[in-house]
């Protein structure tokens, strides 16, 4: 299926097409522009695959987690195209995409993500490869540094900016982190394993996923 796959969850800003005919795809570096550059990249990358939204099967985006206004910039992108087209979306973890990538690149098998999440915190989770797909292993997290760096596996491939930014997994960090950001790239086969699984969503029920949100909302009176 021809599928379309945007990510702006952190200081990188990407678009990638799948096709029979291989994939395309822009990634780029640009703080505080992603606003600016998405609908720029999307027209650059259905071009380039000769393709017309129209003949997109399928939407796919990173979900985070991120940056709030970068996974908001994603998620309301995404929600445009879907309500336009009618299309179904897959919303793929960021972390996950970045896991994937290593994986690909790699070859790695044990896999751990850590992007700095700021206020002393790393977004964290760790993945396993089986069959060419990461798969979590335990849940995605928001969290102080010093625990991520106490969950570790001693085998797992680093990425993320998670690892430079605090010395609590600086000193666990043996291995170069050669993966800094989410790439569209990765999240086309996980969105293609959740279209081939149903998991899949229309354009009204698409969420975002911030993990401190999540943990802030668990931790006021009378919620659970």
């Amino acid at each position: 299926m021809n599928l379309l796959a945007i990510d702006t969850a952190t200081e990188a800003c990407s678009v990638a097409v799948r096709t029979e005919q291989g994939d395309f795809h822009r990634f780029e570096i640009c703080p505080q522009q992603h606003s600016q550059r998405l609908l720029p990249m999307v027209d650059e990358v259905l071009k380039e695959a000769g393709l017309t939204l129209k003949e997109i099967d399928g939407l796919v985006y990173g979900r985070g987690p991120g940056s709030f206004t970068g996974v908001r910039i994603a998620t309301g992108m995404i929600q445009g195209l879907a309500l336009g087209s009618g299309l179904k979306v897959a919303g793929v973890s960021t972390l996950a995409a970045m896991a994937q990538q290593v994986f690909e690149s790699q070859g790695s098998a044990s896999l751990a993500v850590a992007i700095d999440a700021r206020m002393s915190e790393v977004y964290f989770a760790q993945y396993q490869a089986e069959n060419g797909l990461v798969q979590l292993l335990d849940e995605e997290m928001v969290c102080p540094p010093e625990h991520a760096a106490s969950l570790l596996s001693d085998s797992a491939s680093p990425a993320g900016t998670g690892w430079a930014a605090y010395p609590e997994l600086t000193a666990k960090c043996d291995l170069e982190v050669a993966v800094l950001y989410p790439d569209a790239r990765f999240m086309l086969s996980l969105g293609e394993q959740q279209f081939a699984l149903g998991d899949v969503s229309e354009a009204e029920h698409i969420e975002p996923v911030y993990l401190r949100d999540k943990v802030t909302w668990k931790k006021l009176p009378g919620r659970e």
